[in-house]
């Protein structure tokens, strides 16, 4: 791989022309086709997963195709203050002239009466109605001013009420990209301007992130055109995109800058940097893709959509760094140096006198650092043992909203009429069974109200709604479900499935939670099977897996920490205090897992590197580390500033993604990759790059670190690709 990939390296010195009109005949024609297309405004609806909820739901619909409406419908929960009764005179009046005055609302066709004899809605204490506004007419142009006039309604209300507007009237416009993400970018840019010392240097490196994320991201709308997607499908894209992007580049221009320095002319330079740091890139950036890839066997489709749109950000970012990256470096030359390394000629390369130092101390001291990293990372996982999930957060997901505000009153006064179960009975004469199996399911614990809704006209089925007294996401409710269930063959003659909004989230949730581990053990097992073939040890990918791990638990402690406890809430926009999602774990656990695997590669294969020319264990991890641990600081810094910006989002689902990254990130490059591993490395001693014979003859050698190239005569034998 190093020489295919110097090859490239080197085409692209020479051929510069040439791979910039590729990119940016890619460029065009992305854009060609995402502009034909027109912005239609559809998303995704998330696919169910196959559960037993799904499938009566499909029974459902089949049998009874009128019980689904598409009429658009908010609802006016009013509670009176103090001891009053809705039915007191004054209330009573004062509720009729609210709803008189909802119904004069433009676009409003209708408005329930609470009071209706034949279908009231009033609490049993007598304190609260719901009144449902049915709208008609609602488009983009007057559906902002339509709701604002309901809230305007509402707000007027609560001098003598409290007053809540439930439900929406369309999804919220939240933008993916604002301010912070900008100041991520910047902040980044610093670190690399830091690190370089050479403005044009930092320029290039963010120009090639910056075209990577252009054609992932235009890649990913050309998708959407034929197969709809969420907003946080592309924010992930573009996140991942841009992150590795900088990553991949900082790895190959510091390679670059190395081998001028050592005196090599500048395209010998360029195709030994892309050789050498771009065969660790190829190697980094397929793990991140297989593993975001690996999010379609779950089987729904936001992981689906999500995972294949970051695995082509990250595809993007590998090639630019392949192809374009050493056009800029060629046309950058010398001036990528410092300029007071500019003049030809090999110079010292700068040392990071602090990180040696830290190597030192980390190696001298194996147990102490060991014991004190893992005592840190399970501090701050801890939170992790209190994670709740759910697919989705019923009421919307702000708590302080006026849409959850009513959610919850709701299921305060009437329990989860909003969303309730749907138990399908089907069997012979089910219309005869009916009064018994009602009563079965008055007789569960935690139920409300049971009512039959819909017998079909061959008597074969029928729908009985079932009230619990909690929400949908409580436990008791989950328990209900379960006990529906249990119920389902002791009634002679008919078959009971619970289906409905509430159930399939249950089941969904259930689900995801048997996915997390199944893809936790995938990414164990290929983390163990990718560092063996790499590394050709044993005990170093088993360490490098275990610390993995706490790198993930660390996330999810973060995340439960700030997203569901709500710390932080002054500092971070995005709505909090919620269960978290049942997407967001198995989401982190398959970036970590790509993010985690780079480090270990550009860290532990410099300190291989010096293992393999003769050095002592403890000094090979001392110089390996001292020569590797800057780009790798420098790296993660990057890589934590750019999720930090997007951590900021007021979009739930991307800020608490990102945050997870963040953390994530800055446990496994500066405690898991600089502090653990050196440890473990150091109290292994020769016996971690231990590797039984055996194995050693079966596997290939991949050659991570050039040494093919250095077989070859600079220029001579480095034969030019040719396209055909």
């Amino acid at each position: 791989m190093p020489q295919l990939l110097a090859r490239i390296g080197r085409f692209s010195a020479r051929h510069r022309l040439i791979v910039v009109a590729m990119w940016l005949a890619a460029f065009a024609i992305l854009t060609g086709v995402v502009a034909s297309a027109g912005s239609s405004g559809a998303s995704s609806t998330p696919s169910i997963p196959s559960t037993q909820a799904s499938k009566a739901l499909d029974i459902v619909r089949q049998k009874f195709p009128g019980t689904q409406t598409s009429a658009k419908t908010l609802t006016l929960v009013l509670e009176t203050n103090g001891t009053a009764k809705v039915t007191d005179p004054a209330a009573k009046a004062g509720i009729t002239r609210i709803l008189a005055d909802a119904a004069a609302i433009p676009q409003v066709s209708s408005v329930s009466n609470p009071f209706d004899a034949q279908k009231p809605f009033v609490s049993t204490d007598g304190t609260t109605v719901v009144s449902t506004l049915t709208f008609d007419g609602v488009t983009e142009t007057n559906q902002q001013q339509a709701y604002d006039d309901v809230l305007k309604l509402a707000a007027n209300a609560r001098t003598d009420f409290t007053a809540e507007v439930g439900g929406e009237l369309f999804a919220d416009d939240v933008p993916a990209f604002g301010a912070g993400e900008l100041l991520g970018v910047a902040v980044a840019f610093l670190v690399l301007l830091l690190t370089f010392g050479s403005l044009a240097a930092a320029g290039a490196n963010m120009l090639v992130a910056f075209a990577g994320v252009g054609v992932g991201t235009l890649g990913v709308l050309a998708y959407g055109t034929i197969n709809p997607l969420q907003d946080t499908t592309l924010t992930l894209a573009t996140m991942l995109g841009l992150a590795v992007g900088i990553d991949y580049s900082l790895f190959i221009l510091t390679r670059f800058r190395a081998e001028l320095r050592e005196g090599r002319d500048v395209e010998d330079a360029v195709a030994r940097s892309v050789g050498t740091a771009g065969t660790a890139v190829v190697f980094a950036g397929l793990t991140v893709i297989i593993a975001l890839a690996g999010l379609s066997v779950v089987g729904i489709s936001v992981l689906r959509d999500m995972g294949l749109a970051g695995a082509f950000g990250v595809l993007m970012a590998v090639l630019m760094a392949l192809t374009l990256l050493p056009v800029l470096l060629r046309t950058l030359g010398r001036r990528a140096l410092p300029r007071r390394e500019r003049t030809a000629g090999p110079a010292p390369e700068h040392r990071a006198s602090v990180l040696h130092r830290w190597a030192s101390f980390v190696v001298r001291r194996p147990v102490v650092s060991l014991l004190g990293a893992i005592v840190v990372v399970g501090i701050v996982a801890v939170p992790m043992l209190d994670m709740r999930t759910a697919s989705n957060i019923p009421g919307g997901n702000d708590p302080v909203s006026t849409q959850r505000h009513a959610y919850d009153l709701v299921v305060d006064k009437f329990g989860g009429v909003q969303s309730p179960l749907v138990v399908l009975v089907q069997g012979g004469e089910v219309s005869g069974k009916l009064p018994f199996v009602e009563t079965r399911l008055r007789g569960l614990a935690d139920v409300r109200v049971v009512a039959t809704t819909a017998v079909t006209a061959q008597n074969d089925a029928a729908l009985v709604t079932v009230v619990p007294r909690g929400g949908p996401i409580d436990n008791a409710t989950k328990d209900l479900v379960t006990s529906i269930r249990d119920q389902a063959g002791t009634v002679s003659g008919v078959s009971l499935a619970v289906t409905g909004e509430t159930a399939i989230g249950i089941d969904s949730d259930a689900k995801l939670h048997k996915a997390l581990i199944e893809y936790v053990v995938l990414i164990v097992g290929l983390s163990l099977l990718l560092l063996i073939l790499m590394f050709r040890s044993l005990l170093i990918p088993l360490a490098a897996t275990l610390g993995y791990l706490l790198s993930v638990g660390a996330s999810f402690g973060a995340s439960v920490a700030v997203f569901q406890w709500g710390w932080f809430e002054a500092t971070i926009p995005a709505p909090q205090g919620d269960p978290m999602l049942s997407t967001l774990p198995i989401i982190l656990v398959g970036v970590l897992f790509g993010l985690a695997m780079d480090y270990q590669v550009f860290l532990v294969s410099r300190i291989q590197e010096m293992h393999n020319r003769g050095a002592s264990p403890k000094d090979a991890v001392i110089s390996g580390f001292a020569k590797s641990a800057p780009v790798l600081v420098a790296a993660a810094a990057i890589m934590a500033f750019v999720f930090a910006g997007f951590a900021s989002s007021p979009m739930a689902v991307a800020a608490s993604i990102a945050l997870g990254l963040v953390v994530g990130v800055i446990v496994d490059a500066f405690v898991v990759r600089m502090i653990i591993m050196p440890a473990v490395l150091s109290l292994l001693g020769p016996a971690a790059w231990w590797l039984p014979t055996w194995l050693n003859r079966l596997l290939p050698h991949l050659d991570t670190e050039g040494h093919s190239l250095d077989e070859q005569t600079p220029a001579g034998d480095d034969k030019e690709l040719v396209l055909t």
